[in-house]
């Protein structure tokens, strides 16, 4: 699953690095790795419905490479960083809140249908969103007082950025083998012969 995740953020973390050189360039680039994300996952049958972030992403990316060449001097894009996992914050959230969290989409790929119709399957995607969308916010929070206070602090900037990818990263990693076992062993399922039977 993370190998996805890694595809469906490569535009913000192209975006992330070649806008430390220039905002235009960076959101110009951020847009061109969004669209061939988005045709390569429809080339490889994902449907729209499972892109959600991709889309999401698109339009984020269409937007500000819109609004830096048109307004290149303006302040707001000293917020750029913010304003980015910002806008994933809002994705993530709005997803979760219209029950559609982004999270099933991605997962969706790794499992059965028939195991994508579960309650614990959508119990441990919508966790892994709650997750992913707490980091989101409060990575934006964090940038945007970065930038507001220390804009020079470049480390400082890479660290915030990395740990606000890191930490769900490494929480969608582990959660769902664990919500797995423990839901087995509250309803007394014995998890060899469960993995028989599939």
């Amino acid at each position: 699953m993370l190998k996805y995740y890694g595809l469906t953020f490569l535009p913000w973390i192209t975006l992330a690095v070649v806008a430390d050189i220039d905002d235009r360039a960076g959101a110009a680039a951020g847009l061109a790795v969004a669209l061939a994300v988005l045709v390569l996952q429809r080339r490889s049958g994902q449907p729209w419905g499972a892109q959600i972030l991709e889309c999401s992403t698109a339009v984020y990316m269409a937007a500000l490479t819109a609004f830096a060449v048109s307004a290149p001097d303006a302040g707001i894009l000293k917020y750029g960083a913010a304003l980015a996992i910002g806008w994933l914050a809002v994705t993530a959230w709005g997803g979760l809140a219209i029950g559609r969290p982004f999270t099933e989409g991605i997962a969706r790929r790794d499992v059965t249908a028939e195991v994508a119709a579960t309650g614990l399957f959508r119990s441990i995607v919508t966790v892994i969103a709650v997750v992913w969308a707490t980091g989101f916010t409060l990575t934006a929070i964090a940038l945007a007082c970065v930038q507001h206070w220390a804009p020079h602090q470049t480390a400082l900037l890479i660290a915030v950025k990395v740990a606000g990818f890191a930490v769900p990263a490494v929480f969608t990693a582990r959660y769902p083998e664990a919500a797995r076992k423990r839901h087995f062993a509250e309803h007394g399922i014995d998890e060899a012969a469960y993995e028989q039977a599939r």
